[in-house]
């Protein structure tokens, strides 16, 4: 059965103050109820299942002080949690908790604060139900012992058995005992579990901060992946230097005399570069022309889910900004209660149409938590991470294609996406699992999406930036959709060589980094010999690649 949504009467005279508290509580995914009558609320108490009443009361009102002790006195209210919102000081919160409150804030109070007594409350009220629930069955489990027990001892002094006396004493003293291990038992579960939720909060937030792109951050990287572009990718390279030669010709006719003969060697070396960089591009352009618009960027996002309620993890609520909102240290708040948005992760990569609807990439693209030591350390928390949303984002599509993960190598790190691609009209790209066709100091090319969306936004120039990232507020998939609407997302093409080729993995110095993991590797022929699946941090020379004879298996129809 689905958990209850636990409920929430708020009680408060002053219209403003009152719509103030309904919005923040209503933001983190309560139920919530309201009154501007303490009696209507009082009496609503009473009639209805209330799991907690946040009452903004003035304590010389003795009716009102009068009517909490009673909520508090009355057995089948007894349970409701109460928070109470007064004017005072220290005299005043003292009073309240005399009074039965169990949590006392004077005004004016902080609304992160005002959520978190909340939360605590209810998680306190939540564990509290469920140990009255596990007693109750160990009570009547106990009473149902103690019946066995009286009916055998009627049996034996019916049959003055006293061998199966001595046995049901025993069966039922064992009973009594089962009984007392278990509710010591529940004692020491809540205990750990309250525990486990106190701090597991705090470790999670460095690995999902980690894939929320912040407008700030963003704008950063984007920056910092515009800096690397020419470096990287072949067309990049070759746009950058026609512009320093045109540049450089434009200086040499309106420069003295004395400035000729130094910009003339610029201009001649830059030339140089030109000419040796169209030279290596022009047998490739051919194939990034064919093969590019069959690469796509993999946007997965990753939810987690407790793996003893199945509950998944939330935001404790979200403010105006559409932000999550933060303890007082600053960080983000988290709950497995109520109906806020779920916390996520995300992650990007490559990958590449290697069949009718099928996509070639990672395993480790396709799980994200797989041998990351990091998400392991959340797993081991009682958080199981798992897909909310796998799409695949191709250049010149109008939409991103969802797809799910269709088979998963045991041998190597690869995977098999599969999604509904019949309306792209993309080529499948063509593939050599031979030993010849990958040969140790022959060229090669790497397809891919390096540094994920920021060097798409790179590309796309500072004001196209600013533009897309203030329109989306640095939502991953609000950035991603905008980009493709801007005909901006193609793969980076970088050229290097096969340094060595081992019976597991192609090294190679075409440079690339994180995000172009599960993008292909192609030889001079125009074959995918390999997927890349290991890079170094930051743009660098020294990666892997998965041979594509690991993937064969997979791709049988």
């Amino acid at each position: 059965m689905p958990p209850k949504r636990q409920s929430i009467l708020i009680v408060d005279p002053d219209p403003a103050s009152l719509r103030l508290q309904e919005n923040l509580v209503r933001s983190a995914g309560y139920e919530v109820a309201t009154s501007s009558s303490q009696a209507e609320g009082f009496k609503f108490v009473q009639d209805a299942s209330i799991d907690l009443l946040l009452l903004s009361a003035d304590l010389a009102d003795i009716q009102c002080c009068d009517a909490l002790t009673e909520v508090k006195g009355n057995a089948a209210t007894a349970g409701t949690r109460v928070i109470l919102l007064i004017q005072g000081g220290a005299a005043e919160r003292a009073r309240g908790l005399d009074l039965g409150a169990d949590e006392v804030l004077t005004s004016p109070w902080e609304p992160a604060e005002l959520l978190a007594r909340v939360r605590v409350q209810l998680r306190e009220k939540h564990a509290f139900d469920g140990l009255q629930e596990k007693t109750r069955i160990a009570d009547e489990g106990r009473e149902m012992a103690q019946t066995a027990l009286q009916a055998l001892a009627v049996t034996e002094k019916m049959t003055r058995d006293a061998f199966s006396l001595e046995r049901a004493l025993k069966i039922g003293v064992s009973a009594l005992f089962a009984v007392a291990l278990l509710i010591a038992g529940i004692f020491i579960l809540f205990s750990r579990r309250a525990n486990k939720e106190a701090n597991r909060a705090y470790s999670v937030i460095a690995q999902l901060e980690r894939g929320a792109h912040r407008q700030e951050q963003l704008m950063a990287e984007a920056r910092s992946a515009r800096a690397n572009l020419p470096q990287s990718d072949v067309l990049e390279q070759k746009q950058q230097l026609k512009q320093q030669s045109d540049q450089l010709r434009q200086k040499i006719s309106d420069a003295e005399p004395g400035e000729v003969s130094t910009l003339r060697k610029q201009l001649e070396e830059t030339t140089t570069r030109l000419k040796r960089v169209e030279s290596e591009s022009e047998s490739a352009e051919e194939v990034i022309r064919s093969y590019a618009p069959s690469v796509c960027l993999l946007h997965v996002s990753v939810s987690f889910v407790d793996r003893a309620s199945g509950r998944p993890l939330r935001y404790v609520g979200i403010n105006a900004d559409g932000e999550p909102l933060h303890d007082s240290d600053g960080n983000p708040l988290y709950t497995l209660e109520g109906r806020a948005p779920e916390v996520r992760a995300d992650f990007f990569g490559t990958g590449f149409i290697a069949g009718e609807g099928r996509i070639l990439t990672n395993h480790h693209v396709a799980q994200p938590w797989w041998k990351d030591d990091e998400l392991a350390a959340v797993s081991g928390q009682g958080l199981n991470p798992s897909i909310a949303e796998l799409t695949a984002y191709f250049p010149d599509a109008k939409a991103g294609v969802p797809v799910s993960v269709s088979e998963i190598s045991e041998q190597a790190d690869l995977a098999v996406l599969k999604g509904d691609l019949s309306g792209l009209k993309k080529t499948i790209l063509r593939m050599d699992a031979r030993k010849e066709a990958a040969v140790s100091g022959q060229p090669l090319l790497s397809l891919g999406y390096a540094t994920g969306i920021s060097a798409i936004l790179a590309r796309a120039g500072e004001d196209a930036v600013n533009d897309i990232v203030k329109a989306t507020g640095g939502n991953p998939t609000e950035v991603v959709n905008e980009l493709l609407r801007r005909k901006l997302i193609r793969p980076l093409v970088t050229q290097g060589h096969i340094g060595d080729v081992l019976p597991d993995k192609i090294v190679y110095d075409a440079q690339t980094t994180s995000g172009g993991s599960g993008g292909p590797l192609i030889n001079r022929d125009g074959e995918v010999i390999g997927v890349t699946f290991a890079v170094v941090k930051g743009f660098g020379g020294s990666n892997f690649g998965v041979p594509i004879r690991f993937a064969q298996p997979l791709l049988k129809p």
